[in-house]
């Protein structure tokens, strides 16, 4: 068992706490406890990677917990997520079980997908267990982020043990080069950014807030240009963008990075 916070869980499986608390009201993963850290199961770990994987589709919360009830109720009994994958059909989710195929909130019988759609299948626990070093590694990185606002230097070291277990560690990478950036440690940071293999709109745009900060403004605007071509709804990175071409006297490209900066805002606002 590994223990998490309620906070951990959301931000280590990028989902919202509302989704977490109807995972638990639903009983299929272990309630969190009200305050401190909730021991958690693997089984519990995997559910909650599922259910990342299919908010990361867009799908809804409802159709997400309906689909995990009838995923739990037709397996067998002590059964794990271990041989099914899913992927968004319409307004529903296909479930793939070897060559069988059913819809997930109905448990329907689904027409065979073309050999096309089969390839865009998301498999949700098909892959080998998490090994101890990663959950180890996540672990590390969570009792980093617990100490950044009472201790920096120990919370930079929690980061590094964590990149030492999984290097591929995103969000300890971009913690600590964040940690390191406000320290005045910019070129130990971006050796940090740097050495990253996976691409990450968050990574590219506190890279160029860190490159405009060591006077670098051309590599900074295309480190802004690849966090938006990866998150185009980034709005800020629009922002920091209008403010470079216009010290570059870009008037035009000034004006065109800003109001795309004031439409995201509105829109935002409007959604609010």
């Amino acid at each position: 068992m590994q223990a998490y916070s309620q906070a951990d869980l959301t931000r280590l499986f990028r989902l919202p706490a509302r989704l977490v608390g109807a995972l638990a009201r639903a009983r299929y993963i272990t309630a969190p406890a009200a305050r401190g850290k909730t021991n958690y199961t693997f089984h519990d770990l995997l559910i909650l990677r599922a259910a990342s994987a299919l908010k990361a589709a867009k799908i809804s919360t409802p159709q997400i917990t309906a689909a995990l009830g009838n995923l739990r109720a037709t397996l067998p009994p002590g059964a794990m997520l271990t041989t099914l994958a899913l992927a968004a059909s319409g307004k529903d989710l296909v479930v793939h079980e070897g060559a069988t195929a059913w819809e997930a909130t109905s448990r329907q019988y689904a027409l065979p997908l073309k050999e096309s759609a089969r390839a865009s299948v998301t498999v949700l626990a098909s892959s080998p267990p998490p090994s101890s070093s990663h959950l180890e590694a996540d672990t590390l990185y969570a009792q980093g982020h617990a100490l950044e606002d009472t201790d920096a230097v120990a919370a930079r070291a929690a980061y590094r043990a964590a990149l030492r277990l999984r290097r591929d560690h995103l969000d300890a990478r971009i913690n600590l080069g964040r940690l390191l950036h406000l320290g005045g440690e910019l070129e130990e940071a971006e050796r940090v950014y740097r050495a990253v293999k996976i691409s990450s709109a968050m990574l590219s745009f506190n890279l160029g807030i860190l490159l405009e900060d060591l006077q670098r403004e051309s590599e900074a605007v295309k480190a802004y240009r690849e966090a938006l071509a990866l998150d185009p709804g980034l709005h800020d990175a629009h922002f920091n963008l209008s403010l470079l071409h216009e010290r570059a006297n870009q008037p035009r490209d000034a004006l065109r990075h800003l109001l795309a900066y004031k439409r995201q805002i509105y829109r935002q606002g409007d959604r609010e």
